[in-house]
C-alpha cells in the first residue's frame, strides 16, 4: 500500500529539481511583490488606523482587477503552454497578441469605473454605525489612494501580457528579476514619500500609491525589455506587433475557452470582495483586522498559488505534447507536493500571529482580531493549496466550463450567501463568523476531489486538427 502511495505522489530527484527550477523563481517573485505590498501596508498603518482602511478597501478593487487580468491572460495561456509543449511559435504569437488586446480592453473599462465610481464603491465597505469622523477620513484617504493607483493598471496588465507567455517558455527567472529590480525602489519610495523623507514631500497615502505605480512601471519594463531583446528564446515576438491578425478558427476557439475564465476570475474576486463586504457590516475595526491578517497570509500564500501556476504550465505541456499518462502522474505528483510544502508554510506562519499585529499603529483589540484570524486562515491554507491545484488541473487540459462551475459555483452558491446571512442576520461574534466561513473551503476540496478523479481534464487541446487549422 505504501509502495503504491508512493509510486502515485511521490517523484524523483530529477522531478524534483525540474519543479523548483520553475517554481522557486515564481515563488520568489510573489514573495517579493506582496513583501512590497506588506511593508507599504505596515508604513500607512503607522500613520493611523483611518489611512490603513482607506487603502484597504482601495486594494480589494485593486484586487479584483488584478485577478480579472490573470484571468484574461489564462484563458490564451492555456493555448500557449500546449503550442510551446509543441514547439509551435507561431501559435504563441497568436496568443501573445490576443493577450495585450485584452488586457488593453480590460485597462480601460478599469480606469473608467474607479474614476467615475469611486465613491460609491468605498462606500460599500463603509459601516454607517462607524463614527462621522472615521466615515469622512476613511473616504477621502480612499479616494487619494484610488485616483493615482489607477495609473498603475497600465504596466500592471500589459506586464502580465508579457510575462504569462515568458512563463510558458520556462523562463521563471525573468517576472522574477523584474520583481527584484522594482522592491528596492519601491521600499525606498514609500518610506520617503509617506513619511517625508530624504527631502521628499510628506505625501502619506498618495506618496504610497505613487511608489507603487513607479514599481510596477520597472517592473513592466524589465520584462518587456528582455522579451524584446532576447528574441531567440522569444520566437512568438518577432513580428508579433506588425499586425493584430489572429487566425479566426484560434480566437474562436481562445474566446470559447478563455471567457468562462475570465469570467470566473472576476467573479471570483468580486466574490471575495463582497466576502469582505459581508465582514465589514460589523464595522471599520474588522476591516483593519482583516486587512492585517490578509497582508501576512497573503505573503506565504505565495507558495500554493505559485505551485498550482506551476501545475498548469508543466501539465498544460505534457497534454499539448499528447503525454496525456505522464500528465496524470505529473498532476498527481505535483498536487501532494503543493499540499505538503504548504502544511510546512502553515506552521511557520502561526508564531507570526501574536507578533504581526504588532507593527500596526492602531488600537489593542484590532490587533487582538487580527491574531486569532491569522490562525484560522494559516490552519486553512492545506485546503486552500489543494483547492488552487485542482483549479489549475481541471485549466490545464482546457476544461474551463468546469473550472467556472468549481469557483464561481462554490463562491456564489454557498460562501457569499453563508456569510451574507451570519454577518446580517444573526448576532454571531465576529470570530465565530470568520472561522465558519473560511473552514467552508472544505466542501471546495471534496468537490475538487472528484472532477480531477474524473479525468475529464485529460485532453489536448492543440492537437494536429487545430494546428493545420492555422
Amino acid at each position: 500500500m505504501l509502495s503504491n502511495f508512493r509510486k502515485k505522489f511521490i517523484g524523483d530527484r530529477l522531478f524534483y529539481k525540474n519543479v523548483l527550477i520553475m517554481v522557486v523563481p515564481m515563488i520568489l517573485q510573489n514573495l517579493i511583490t506582496n513583501l512590497v505590498s506588506l511593508i507599504d501596508n505596515i508604513m500607512v498603518g503607522q500613520i493611523g488606523t483611518e489611512q490603513m482602511n482607506g487603502v484597504s478597501i482601495v486594494n480589494q478593487f485593486i484586487f479584483v482587477f488584478n485577478i480579472t487580468v490573470f484571468g484574461a491572460v489564462a484563458g490564451p495561456g492555456i493555448f500557449g503552454a500546449q503550442f510551446f509543449g509543441k514547439g509551435d511559435s507561431e501559435g504563441q504569437k497568436y496568443t501573445f497578441r490576443f493577450r495585450i488586446i485584452i488586457v488593453t480592453l480590460i485597462i480601460a473599462l478599469g480606469s473608467v469605473i474607479f474614476y467615475l465610481q469611486d465613491d460609491m464603491l468605498i462606500n460599500l465597505y463603509i459601516s454607517e454605525e462607524d463614527a462621522a469622523e472615521q466615515i469622512e477620513a476613511t473616504l477621502r484617504y480612499g479616494k487619494e489612494y484610488m485616483h493615482i493607483m489607477i495609473v498603475g493598471l497600465i504596466p500592471f496588465g500589459i506586464g502580465q501580457a508579457y510575462a504569462s507567455v515568458v512563463r510558458e517558455c520556462g523562463e521563471t527567472k525573468i517576472p522574477m528579476i523584474g520583481s527584484l529590480s522594482a522592491v528596492g525602489v519601491n521600499i525606498f519610495l514609500d518610506y520617503a514619500l509617506i513619511f517625508g523623507k530624504f527631502g521628499f514631500p510628506e505625501m502619506g497615502v498618495r506618496g504610497a500609491a505613487i511608489a507603487t505605480v513607479i514599481s510596477k512601471f520597472i517592473e513592466a519594463f524589465v520584462i518587456i525589455a528582455w522579451t524584446h531583446t532576447h528574441t531567440n528564446k522569444n520566437k512568438y515576438i518577432i513580428g508579433a506587433y506588425h499586425s493584430l491578425r489572429i487566425p479566426k478558427s484560434l480566437t474562436v476557439n481562445m474566446i470559447k475557452k478563455g471567457t468562462p475564465l475570465l469570467f470566473n476570475e472576476f467573479l471570483w474576486a468580486a466574490g471575495m470582495s463582497i466576502i469582505a463586504q459581508c465582514y465589514s457590516v460589523r464595522g471599520l475595526d474588522v476591516v483593519a483586522a482583516r486587512n492585517i491578517s490578509s497582508t501576512i497570509t497573503n505573503l506565504f500564500g505565495a507558495v500554493y498559488i505559485q505551485m498550482g501556476a506551476c501545475i498548469g504550465i508543466l501539465v498544460g505541456a505534457k497534454l499539448g505534447a499528447n503525454k496525456l499518462r505522464d500528465a496524470r502522474t505529473t498532476d498527481n505528483r505535483l498536487l501532494f507536493f503543493s499540499v505538503a510544502a504548504t502544511v510546512v508554510v502553515a506552521l511557520a506562519v502561526l508564531p507570526l500571529a501574536e507578533v504581526f499585529p504588532r507593527f500596526y499603529n492602531t488600537e489593542d483589540h484590532i490587533r487582538d482580531l487580527a491574531s486569532y484570524m491569522i490562525v484560522i486562515q494559516a490552519l486553512a491554507m492545506p485546503l486552500w493549496s489543494y483547492t488552487n491545484a485542482c483549479y489549475f488541473t481541471l485549466r490545464s487540459g482546457g476544461k474551463t466550463g468546469l473550472t467556472f462551475i468549481f469557483d464561481f459555483g462554490y463562491t456564489f452558491l454557498l460562501m457569499i450567501p453563508l456569510a451574507f446571512v451570519l454577518a446580517n442576520f444573526t448576532d454571531m461574534n465576529i470570530r465565530m463568523l470568520f472561522a465558519v466561513v473560511t473552514f467552508s473551503e472544505i466542501v471546495k476540496v471534496i468537490i475538487g476531489y472528484f472532477m480531477v478523479k474524473s479525468d475529464l481534464w485529460i485532453n489536448n487541446i492543440v492537437d494536429e486538427k487545430t494546428v493545420d487549422e492555422l
